[in-house]
């Protein structure tokens, strides 16, 4: 049986897990790092804080971590970020394998692209880019992604492992056939999140007094960073504009914007907001389980958004911008949630208004197929195929 080697460029906490089920699962999987500068815990750009995941991120599956030899290391820097010409020698002695290689957007992964072919391995891309972001670009760009991808890099994958519709419609943008996609969809740790839901919900007001919530009030809940791409001053607009005095509104998360969330709720004499801070992997459940209502107001960049995934799993119904990657997949409208376009704060209260008063939302649930489950099916499918 073939081995199959993830490409990623550092441990990511929503993956670590899914490596570990594949690996319980019995499929060779080894991941091969390109930066170690998030595992003994770093400074988020993104978060703005000091961050060290509570959950395992290395354990349960084998790994391996590469030297990065760029004159700006960093995960943050940009396509030079990131260069391993250790890992490039490694790959070339290692016996014809299965390479998933996380995206484009290092000179290692692209390199891993370009040359894995070659040595013999069966190439596989599992980027996240959706149409929907795509389609928005200028002519000249997309013009000369055409050239890029469809005329060049594209020629060098087997398969493309597409994370859900929009992604699945990048990549036939340019040019990639349906026989070469295979569903590999995002997915967060189901089994955990439900699990801390049938223990948790039970307790939601004994919680809501633990995290210093109202425990009569309709609370809705946000959980991103604070920066652009989030857009979390559309959501404090759209909770200005609903004016309930039982309504709260919890913003779980940290980053560069919140002194502009902090002006904004001080000018505007806003009261029932609660900015929390980082909260880690382990305490995130007891947010999902006090709320009522989940919102994820991104806008470009917001290529799946898996938050949505968790608070799905706690069985919140969700109001996600239309730009959101996952906004196809996961929102079945007026029956767990609603679309709303994005910057259009009215919009989002009135959608906000109109979803607490959803019913639970029971089975058949969109995250049936967005599971580690489904992940393990297809890639043992192509282990089969590719023997």
């Amino acid at each position: 049986m073939k081995q199959i080697i993830f490409i990623n460029s550092h441990p990511i906490q929503y993956f670590a897990p899914l490596y570990q089920y594949l690996t319980e699962q019995g499929l060779p999987v080894s991941c091969w790092y390109c930066s170690d500068e998030n595992v003994q815990g770093h400074r988020d750009r993104d978060f703005d804080t000091q961050v060290s995941w509570d959950i395992p991120i290395l354990k349960g599956y084998a790994f391996r971590f590469f030297k990065n030899t760029s004159w700006k290391p960093s995960i943050y820097n940009g396509f030079f970020g990131l260069v391993n010409p250790s890992l490039i020698l490694a790959l070339r002695k290692e016996p014809k394998s299965i390479i998933i290689v996380h995206g484009w957007a290092y000179l290692t992964h692209a390199l891993v692209i370009l040359l894995a072919r070659f040595w013999g391995h069966c190439v596989c891309l599992r980027g996240e880019s959706p149409l929907n972001q795509e389609i928005e670009k200028r002519r000249y760009v997309l013009w000369l992604k055409q050239v890029i991808f469809r005329g060049f890099l594209f020629r060098f994958v087997h398969r493309f492992l597409y994370i859900g519709k929009e992604n699945m419609a990048f990549y036939e943008f340019y040019g990639v056939q349906k026989r070469d996609l295979i569903f590999v969809p995002y997915a967060v740790d189901n089994q955990r999140f439900r699990s801390e839901a049938l223990k948790l919900q039970p307790i939601k007001l004994t919680l809501r007094k633990e995290l210093g919530l109202p425990l009569e009030a309709k609370i809705i809940l946000y959980t991103a960073k604070y920066i652009a791409k989030k857009n979390p001053l559309d959501l404090l607009k759209a909770f200005a504009l609903l004016k309930d005095q039982n309504l709260y509104l919890v913003m779980v998360g940290e980053g560069k914007l919140r002194v502009a969330m902090e002006d904004f709720i001080r000018t505007h004499q806003l009261q029932n907001i609660f900015l929390t801070g980082f909260i880690n992997q382990s305490e995130i459940g007891k947010y999902y389980s006090s709320a009522d209502v989940f919102v994820m107001c991104s806008g470009k960049g917001e290529t799946w958004g898996l938050s949505v995934n968790e608070a799905l799993n706690f069985s919140l119904p969700v109001v996600v911008t239309k730009t959101t990657g996952c906004s196809s997949d996961l929102v079945v409208e007026g029956q767990n949630g609603y679309l709303v376009e994005e910057g259009n704060p009215e919009e989002l209260a009135m959608k906000i208004k109109m979803a607490f008063q959803l019913p639970v939302y029971k089975d058949p649930h969109p995250l049936s197929t967005f599971s580690f489950d489904t992940i393990s099916k297809s890639l043992k499918d192509l282990v089969a195929c590719t023997n």
